[in-house]
């Protein structure tokens, strides 16, 4: 048995789902790479690449099966969700010649849709494990919400997913986004008794709220614009390609091998402070050259002597906590 600690960096499932026409096909078009499969035609304006509109489930597969064993892209967006949950629908119903989902009886047909849209699932896993972001797009819908204790029913959005297959999507999630226009009810005259809406600004929520449903594993704020830029650090921060992963060391290397060397000062530095810092916490020239260049304040062939004084002392050792924060992620992501 193997165990291992710390954070797995893999591609990332997201399912976006709001009302018609706000822009959730944009939205995922901003991926890294992006591929549709676009059941319902919903991109036919946008510069997209997308696969042949399936006009079956069996086509649908087809397509996934292809990405699987074809590298053809970064992220693939199924839009939507339940346009293609209507071809999984059409497929069972087919199969079993019967007119419609409800003719199975006793609820026997929304178990036969469960059972395969739970493979289209898995093999969307299978795609996530090969390093592919994976975007579900769906539409929402407002159902009436009983609560189990009768203490009242409300109205709430939910993904446009029959009832057995809705909760699986969301499990199956890692982000689960619900877009939705923000309104304000302002009052038009002095007593406060009529309003009228106003606003209408595009926003995302990542969090569960009585009045829908969402989630986050990033720790994203609750409400957010409904922008891509919002999110972009979940999706494409710390993308380690296997290859890059340094391997076990060789069984023949003794304990010596892994000493670690004195920092080597072979450059002048011109504040005995700093240099105290550094001999301090085990830091080299380099180190210090390379964190102010991922940072972007000077280029890395720049000498720490011809740093201004000013930001010798004022970032170097005014902030060499967080100078010294971004060092030690470099080391932890082998970016020395």
């Amino acid at each position: 048995m193997n165990i291992t600690s710390g954070i797995i960096q893999t591609a990332k499932k997201v399912v976006i789902y709001g009302p018609e026409g706000i822009g959730k096909s944009t939205f995922a078009a901003q991926f890294p790479d992006p591929v549709f499969i676009d059941t319902e035609g919903s991109t036919k304006h946008m510069n997209v690449r997308r696969f042949d509109k399936p006009c079956s489930w069996e086509m649908l597969m087809q397509e996934v099966e292809y990405v699987i064993s074809n590298n053809v892209c970064k992220t693939i967006v199924i839009d939507t969700a339940d346009w293609a949950e209507k071809l999984c629908i059409d497929d069972i119903c087919a199969r079993y010649k019967k007119t419609g989902i409800e003719d199975f009886g006793y609820g026997n047909g929304y178990v036969y849709l469960m059972e395969q849209y739970g493979k289209l699932l898995n093999r969307l896993e299978d795609i996530v494990n090969a390093g592919i972001n994976v975007v579900l797009n769906a539409h929402a819908v407002m159902r009436k919400f009983e609560q189990p204790d009768e203490m009242g029913a409300y109205d709430r959005w939910e993904l446009k997913l029959t009832r057995k297959v809705a909760p699986i999507v969301k499990e199956w999630a890692d982000i689960l986004l619900f877009a939705n226009y923000k309104t304000y009810a302002v009052s038009v005259d002095d007593k406060g008794t009529k309003h009228k809406a106003q606003g209408g600004k595009r926003v995302m929520y990542t969090a569960h709220h009585p009045c829908w449903d969402a989630k986050n594993r990033f720790g994203l704020a609750e409400e957010l614009p409904f922008e891509y830029e919002q999110i972009c650090n979940c999706i494409e921060a710390n993308q380690v390609q296997t290859e890059d992963i340094p391997q076990n060391p060789p069984p023949e290397m003794t304990e010596e091998d892994f000493k670690e060397p004195e920092p080597v000062f072979d450059e002048k530095i011109p504040s005995e402070r700093l240099v105290q810092l550094m001999k301090e916490n085990s830091v080299t020239p380099l180190e210090i050259r390379k964190a102010v260049a991922y940072k972007g304040h000077f280029p890395q062939d720049t000498p720490i002597s011809n740093y201004p004084p000013d930001y010798i002392d004022g970032v170097l050792i005014g902030a060499w906590g967080q100078v010294f924060e971004v060092i030690k992620n470099m080391r932890e992501n082998y970016l020395f």
